[in-house]
């Protein structure tokens, strides 16, 4: 994207930050480091995803080819375990379709984890945050194979108000788990 309309896309924004005036300004002054860079990062995803907020607000993995739904499995519980997270529950979305339908369907299962106690910290400080609980990963099958998805976890700990201590870092922790479930889970790494 040229530089020129990239800057006519940030127009607008630009235009409610004056508009707006010093509440804009009040709040800019709370927000976390880099959170400038990663609401960036996420408007240029939303933007070459032709507006799919979905795109801009996940990450996504594709599982190397050769690694199984059992392997992948494996994988997610071995992290959850080195790093202290709790698998909170399994849907198994085509399971049910198919029960229902009496037809096969492509895999789609959703892993959901949690750290209770990170949990209980991120909605006392804000809790809107609960309905971003538990952490979900999420396996769809595609044509091309299959695929990891999950929350952008960088928005809640990087693009937010300034977290205090010691829930930032417990936060970074979960971040860092999910992002490594996502790293080894795609390419089968035990």
């Amino acid at each position: 994207m040229s530089v020129v309309k990239k800057t006519l896309l940030w127009l607008p924004l630009l235009a409610a930050v004056f508009l707006t005036g010093c509440g804009t300004i009040s709040t800019m002054g709370k927000l976390e480091d880099g959170a400038g860079a990663e609401a960036s990062r996420m408007w240029d995803r939303w933007i070459e995803a032709e507006g799919d907020i979905a795109v801009a607000t996940t990450w996504e993995r594709k599982v190397k080819t050769g690694v199984t739904i059992s392997d992948l499995e494996q994988v997610l519980t071995q992290i959850a375990a080195e790093r202290n997270m709790k698998g909170v529950g399994e849907l198994p979305l085509s399971k049910e379709l198919e029960a229902r339908t009496g037809k096969p369907q492509k895999f789609l299962k959703v892993y959901s984890f949690c750290t209770p106690t990170t949990a209980r910290e991120m909605v006392d400080f804000s809790p809107h945050m609960a309905a971003y609980l538990p952490c979900r990963i999420t396996v769809v099958e595609k044509e091309d194979g299959l695929w990891m998805y999950t929350l952008n976890m960088d928005m809640m700990v990087k693009m937010g108000r300034k977290l205090p201590s010691p829930l930032k870092e417990n936060a970074m922790k979960v971040r860092d788990t999910i992002w490594e479930m996502m790293e080894r889970g795609s390419k089968g790494e035990f």
